[in-house]
C-alpha cells in the first residue's frame, strides 16, 4: 500500500509516471571514446605548441650535430655537409672540452650540495616557531634569486676586487694578504660558486619550507615525549619525511648547476686561463663566436646525456634507499 501511495504521489506532483521520473534523473553515460576525444581536443593546442617550438628544434639540433654547419652554411644551406660522428670524435679528443667538463663537474658537485645545505639551514631557521618576522626574512632571502644576474655580478665583482674589494678589506683586518679572487686560477671557480650559492639558495629554501610545513606536528611531539634530542628529531623525523622534497630540490639544482653559463660569462669570460669555462660557455663560444654550429650542437647533446644519466642515477639511489 505504501509503495502504491508513493507512486501515486509522485505522479500527482510531477505529472509523469514514477518510472519515467527515474529515467529522467539518471545521467546519460558518455561513451569512453567520446570523453577521451574531448580530453585530447583540449590539450591539442598545447601539444602543437610544444611540438613546434620544442621537439622540432631538438630534432633539428640533433641532425645539425652530424653536419659541419658553419657561417658559410648560414648563407647557403648547400655548404652544410653530412659528417656523421666526426663532431663527436673531435669533441672527445679536445683538451678544451675535458677542461670545461671538469670545471662544470666541479661547480655542480661543490656548489650544488652547498646550495642545498644553505637552503635547508635557512628553511629550518625560518620554520622555527620562535623566529619573528618570518615573512620579512623569507622575502629578503628570496630577493637575490629574482634579481638580475648582471646587477648581481657587478656588485660581486666589486666585492672580489683585488685592491678595493670589501672581502679583501675585511681579510686585511685579520692579517690575511689580499686575494685576486677572479684573476687566480685556484680561486676563480670557488668565487663563482660562492656567488651562485648566495643568489640561488632562496628558491630551494621556499620549496623546503613548504615541505617542512607538511610534516605532521604529532611526529615531533611523539619523538619529544620519547626523549629524542633536537638532533635525533632532525635525523629520524625531519630528514625521512622531507626526503621526497630533498630529492626534487637535488635534481633541479643539479640540472641548473650543470648548465653553468651566465656567472662565468659575466664575471670572468671563462678565464683566467680557462679555469671557469663551462660546457655551456664553450658551446656558446663555438656556436655564436666561431659559428661552428654542428660542433656546438654536438656539445649540447653530450651535456644532455650527462644530465640525463645524473638525474636517473639520483632517482635510482632514492628508490634503493626507499
Amino acid at each position: 500500500m505504501g509503495t502504491v501511495a508513493g507512486t501515486d504521489t509522485a505522479e500527482a506532483v510531477t505529472g509523469h509516471p514514477a518510472g519515467a521520473l527515474a529515467e529522467v534523473r539518471r545521467p546519460r553515460r558518455r561513451p569512453p571514446g567520446e570523453a577521451t576525444a574531448a580530453g585530447w581536443l583540449f590539450v591539442l593546442p598545447a601539444l602543437v605548441l610544444i611540438g613546434v617550438f620544442f621537439f622540432l628544434p631538438v630534432l633539428a639540433s640533433l641532425a645539425l650535430s652530424f653536419t659541419d654547419f658553419d657561417i658559410y652554411a648560414v648563407g647557403d644551406a648547400d655548404n652544410a655537409r653530412w659528417v656523421g660522428v666526426r663532431n663527436y670524435e673531435t669533441l672527445f679528443r679536445s683538451p678544451l672540452f675535458w677542461s670545461a667538463l671538469r670545471n662544470t663537474f666541479y661547480f655542480a658537485l661543490v656548489g650544488g650540495p652547498l646550495s642545498i645545505a644553505a637552503s635547508l639551514g635557512a628553511a629550518l631557521l625560518l620554520n622555527a616557531k620562535l623566529v619573528r618576522f618570518r615573512t620579512f626574512f623569507r622575502t629578503v632571502y628570496f630577493a637575490p634569486f629574482v634579481t638580475t644576474l648582471v646587477a648581481v655580478a657587478i656588485v660581486w665583482r666589486y666585492l672580489y676586487h683585488a685592491r678595493y674589494g670589501l672581502i679583501n678589506h675585511a681579510l686585511g683586518f685579520v692579517g690575511i694578504a689580499p686575494v685576486d679572487w677572479l684573476g687566480d686560477q685556484a680561486w676563480a671557480m670557488p668565487a663563482i660558486i660562492l656567488m651562485a650559492v648566495w643568489k640561488n639558495f632562496g628558491y630551494n629554501m621556499l620549496i623546503l619550507i613548504a615541505g617542512l610545513q607538511a610534516i605532521p606536528a604529532e611526529l615531533y611531539e611523539a619523538a619529544e615525549l620519547d626523549g629524542a634530542s633536537p638532533l635525533r628529531r632532525f635525523v629520524h623525523v625531519t630528514v625521512p619525511m622531507l626526503a621526497p622534497t630533498l630529492l626534487f630540490v637535488a635534481v633541479i639544482t643539479m640540472i641548473g648547476y650543470f648548465q653553468l653559463f651566465a656567472e662565468p660569462y659575466v664575471m670572468t669570460q671563462g678565464g683566467p686561463l680557462r679555469a671557469t669555462t663551462s660546457v655551456v660557455l664553450l658551446m656558446y663560444e663555438e656556436g655564436f663566436r666561431w659559428w661552428r654550429m654542428g660542433y656546438a650542437a654536438a656539445l649540447a647533446f653530450v651535456l644532455f646525456a650527462i644530465i640525463l644519466v645524473a638525474t636517473l642515477l639520483q632517482l635510482r639511489l632514492r628508490r634503493a634507499e626507499a
